[in-house]
């Protein structure tokens, strides 16, 4: 299955370096242009999943272009959400109006805006989106078995995988550790519950390399789960 693409419409340099890392980390392909005019152009050659596109812009408002794209009858569903610094509730009226999916106010949070693009793509892909588990800078592909936290590639064990597959699947619920020698090594496993840890063990010791915050919660007589709240 093809990652999802994206297009940020964006004339910020900085904010698209951030957009970029940010929705290629999470699994997404991005494309990016820095003018309304040129996303035009390239929306009428080929479509994305989802675009992301900026109201103030040289040589085509995104205002505009958001209306030009519902008036196509090819891109009248197209996913699309707004960024901009104009926070005046008759401004976020007329942004939706326009036919504008969603509305992001800058500055905005990344997680914010990540799990709003998930959501949408959700809801209008839902095939796009099935094989894609995200979480902060953490994301997994069920379909390559492919995992990354950020740029970097994390080469996992088998059995590391289908833990973090399992948890990133039901985040905040907690599974004892009889739960999960269940559901990842199946109900006739003779495996010791401490192998639980064990493999726990490596599992963070790949995923937080270099410090980083650790995703899964250690429930004290209880087991395990994956924080619900991480945001990398």
């Amino acid at each position: 299955m093809s990652k999802p693409r994206i297009l940020v419409v964006e004339d910020e340099d900085a904010l698209v370096v951030l957009l970029r890392y940010n929705l290629e980390a999470a699994g997404y392909q991005v494309t990016n242009t820095d003018r309304g005019d040129e996303a035009d152009l390239l929306l009428r050659e080929s479509l994305p999943d989802l675009v992301l596109l900026d109201w103030m812009l040289p040589g085509l408002s995104g205002l505009e272009l958001c209306r030009r794209l519902r008036q196509r009858p090819e891109t009248q569903r197209l996913p699309i959400i707004l960024l901009t610094a104009r926070g005046a509730e008759d401004e976020r009226v007329r942004g939706l109006a326009t036919g504008a999916d969603d509305y992001i106010i800058k500055p905005f949070s990344v997680p914010e805006l990540l799990a709003r693009v998930s959501a949408l793509l959700r809801r209008a892909s839902p095939e796009k989106v099935a094989s894609l588990l995200q979480a902060g800078d953490l994301a997994l592909d069920k379909t390559s078995h492919r995992v990354k936290r950020g740029p970097d590639d994390l080469h996992l064990g088998p059995t590391e995988y289908k833990i973090l597959e399992f948890l990133m699947e039901r985040p905040g619920r907690v599974f004892s550790r009889a739960q999960l020698l269940d559901f990842v090594w199946g109900d006739d496993s003779e495996i010791d519950e401490r192998t639980v840890d064990v493999h726990v063990g490596r599992l963070r010791k790949v995923i937080n390399e270099g410090k980083k915050r650790d995703p899964i919660r250690t429930i004290r007589g209880s087991g395990y789960a994956f924080d619900e709240t991480f945001t990398g």
